[in-house]
C-alpha cells in the first residue's frame, strides 16, 4: 500500500477542514492475490470508499474457447477457479453432454461426485486457513494443508496432474480409478474429520479470531440476492440455495446432505459456512463410495458412456481397427461437429454456482461460449462490503469472498 494523494473536504464555513487520504491497496500478493487493484479513499484509517480495478491477468478465455475443439477447452477451464478445478472441468463437460444428448452411467455420475466434493473439501481448506492467517494464525494454514495435499495424491492417481488437473472427458473419465486411488481416498475419509475438527477448534471460539471476523464485511440476504450472490456467500447471508438441490446433476439427488445456512453473512458466518459445508462433503463422498461398492462384475469397470464421436478409443484399438483409428484421427484433429443448439448448465463450484453458456451453430467449435464467474459478481459488492471498516478488516473481507483471480479476470 502507498498513500500518493490528499483529497481536500469543503465543509461549511467556520468549521474545520478535513482531509482523507487515497490509498493503492494492491495489486500485491498474497493480499490481494498480485492481480487486484483497490483504490480506498480512507478517512484516517476507516475506509470512506473503494473503487475496484480488475484486467491484470485478463486472458480471453472465452474468445479462446470458441476456437477450440470441445475435448482442448477443458484445459481452460482448470484456470478458472485453479483451487477446486475438477468442478470447471466436470461443468463443461456436463455441459458439452448437455448439448449432446449424451446420457452417463450411474457410477460415473458417483465417481464425479466424489471429485468434485473432494475438490470442494481442498478450495473451502484454503479460504479457511488464509482467513485465519490474514487475522494472525499461521499455524492452522499450515496444519490444514497436509490434507490439501492429501487430495492432490488422489487426483494424480486418477489423472497424473495434481492443481490444473484436466480430469474426465466428456462422457465421463479417461480411464476407471485404480486401487492406489481408492486406497488414498480411505486414508483421507479416516483422518480428514480428526484434522478438521482440530481445525475448528483452534479458530471456532478463539477470542482474537472472533473479534477480528464478527460483524466484519456483512451484507444481508436481500443485498447479496440483488448482486447475484451464490454458493456459501449467499448462504452464510441466510439464504439456502444451493444448485445440488434445486438443479440436480450427476445424481446428486441420490445423496442426502444438509445445506449449511448463516444469518448475518459477516466473514465469521462464511467461514463457519464453509467449515460445515467441509463435513457435509465428507458425509457425500463416504456415500458415493458406498454406492460405487455396490457395483460389481463388467459393471464395476464403467467409467464412461458409448461416445465414439468425442471419446478417445483404445490405444490398443487404435492399433489394429480401422474404425478406432478413424476416430482417434477425427478427434485428435478436431473434425467432430457439433450439434446445432443452445444450452446453459451450472454446477455448484466451490465458491458459488458456476454456469457455462454454450452456442453452438453446427461446426466444429463453439460459436459463444460465456463464463458464468461467481467472483466477478462476488468483486462488484467488496465496495459496500468495505466501505465504513477499518484498513485491517479489507484483506479479510476479501479472503472471506473467496476470490479467485483466474476465474474473475477471465
Amino acid at each position: 500500500m502507498s498513500e500518493y494523494q490528499h483529497n481536500n473536504i469543503k465543509l461549511p464555513e467556520g468549521s474545520i477542514e478535513k482531509q482523507t487520504s487515497t490509498l493503492n491497496l494492491g495489486p500485491t500478493h498474497p493480499a490481494t492475490h498480485g492481480v487486484f487493484q483497490n483504490i480506498l479513499e480512507m478517512d484516517g484509517e476507516r475506509i470512506v470508499s473503494s473503487e475496484q480495478t480488475i484486467g491484470y491477468i485478463h486472458r480471453a478465455f472465452e474468445k479462446l474457447a470458441e476456437r477450440r475443439p470441445l475435448y482442448q477447452i477443458t484445459p481452460i477451464t482448470d484456470r478458472l477457479n485453479y483451487c477446486s478445478s475438477p468442478i470447471n472441468n466436470m461443468g463443461w463437460h456436463m455441459t458439452c453432454e448437455k448439448l449432446l444428448g449424451v446420457q452417463t452411467p450411474k457410477r460415473v455420475d458417483y465417481l464425479r461426485v466424489i471429485i468434485m466434493e473432494l475438490a470442494r473439501v481442498a478450495d473451502h481448506i484454503i479460504c479457511n486457513s488464509v482467513i485465519g492467517v490474514d487475522t494472525g494464525a499461521l499455524s492452522v494454514f499450515l496444519y490444514v494443508m497436509q490434507y490439501r495435499e492429501l487430495i492432490y495424491e488422489i487426483y494424480e492417481e486418477i489423472c497424473g496432474s495434481r492443481l490444473t488437473t484436466n480430469i474426465g472427458r466428456i462422457g465421463g473419465f479417461e480411464r476407471n480409478f485404480n486401487n492406489t486411488a481408492f486406497t488414498k481416498l480411505e486414508k483421507f475419509l479416516k483422518e480428514f474429520p480428526v484434522a478438521l475438527k482440530e481445525f475448528e477448534t483452534l479458530l471456532q471460539r478463539n477470542r482474537i479470531f472472533v473479534e477480528r471476523t464478527v460483524g466484519c464485511g456483512p451484507i444481508a440476504a436481500d443485498r447479496a440476492l440483488n448482486y447475484g450472490f451464490t454458493g456459501p456467500n449467499l448462504r452464510a447471508a441466510g439464504v439456502d440455495y444451493d444448485v445440488r438441490i434445486h438443479s440436480p446433476y450427476s445424481s446428486y439427488e441420490d445423496f442426502t446432505f444438509n445445506v449449511p445456512v448463516g444469518t448475518t453473512g459477516d466473514v465469521y458466518d462464511r467461514w463457519l459456512v464453509r467449515n460445515e459445508e467441509m463435513k457435509e462433503s465428507m458425509s457425500i463422498i463416504t456415500q458415493a463410495y458406498e454406492k460405487i461398492q455396490e457395483f460389481k462384475g463388467a459393471d464395476a469397470e464403467v467409467y464412461h458412456a458409448n461416445v465414439p464421436e468425442y471419446y478417445l478409443p483404445k490405444k490398443e484399438d487404435v492399433y489394429t481397427k480401422m474404425e478406432a483409428l478413424i476416430w482417434h484421427f477425427k478427434i485428435i484433429m478436431g473434425e467432430t461437429a457439433i450439434p446445432p443448439g443452445e444450452v446453459y448448465h451450472s454446477v455448484e463450484g466451490a465458491n458459488g454456482e458456476l454456469g457455462f453458456y454454450f452456442i453452438s451453430d453446427g461446426g466444429r467449435t463453439p460459436y459463444r461460449l460465456h463464463f458464468r464467474r461467481p467472483c466477478f459478481i462476488y468483486y462488484q459488492a467488496y465496495s459496500e462490503l468495505a466501505k465504513g471498516s477499518m484498513l485491517s478488516d479489507a484483506i479479510i473481507t476479501m479472503s472471506s469472498l473467496n476470490l479467485i483471480a483466474g476465474e474473475l479476470d477471465a
